[in-house]
């Protein structure tokens, strides 16, 4: 069987969707835009997060060409993550879904508001 985020055969909004499903990865996505950071500074800023879902998001983003992963060869070990072109490209691309995720939640608000 085929994942679908390799699969040829599906339309591209399933393919982008494929890459970042799941909890978490939208927002490292959105952490890493401002630039490279080591996970344990990920983990701080990300309440609820645990370590081991955030090293296998982060290895699933690297797979997936989005971050590209640094180490550093000094005691201890120093590893530091930062977005690749395409993982930039991705960010870029999701910013308008972004804006129209927050018109909804207006919507709802206020759709809120009126029934109360």
């Amino acid at each position: 069987m085929v994942h679908r985020r390799h699969d040829p055969d599906v339309c591209g909004v399933t393919a982008a969707i494929a890459v970042i499903e799941g909890k978490w990865k939208t927002t490292l996505l959105w952490l890493l835009e401002s630039g490279p950071h080591r996970p344990a500074a990920l983990r701080r800023q990300v309440p609820g997060l645990t370590e081991k879902v955030l090293t296998v998001a982060l290895r699933e983003m690297e797979a997936d060409g989005l971050v590209h992963r640094e180490v550093h060869d000094v005691l201890p070990p120093k590893t530091v993550y930062s977005l690749t072109g395409f993982g930039r490209d991705l960010a870029e691309a999701l910013g308008p879904l972004s804006d129209w995720g927050y018109r909804r939640l207006e919507k709802m608000t206020e759709a809120e508001a009126e029934a109360s």
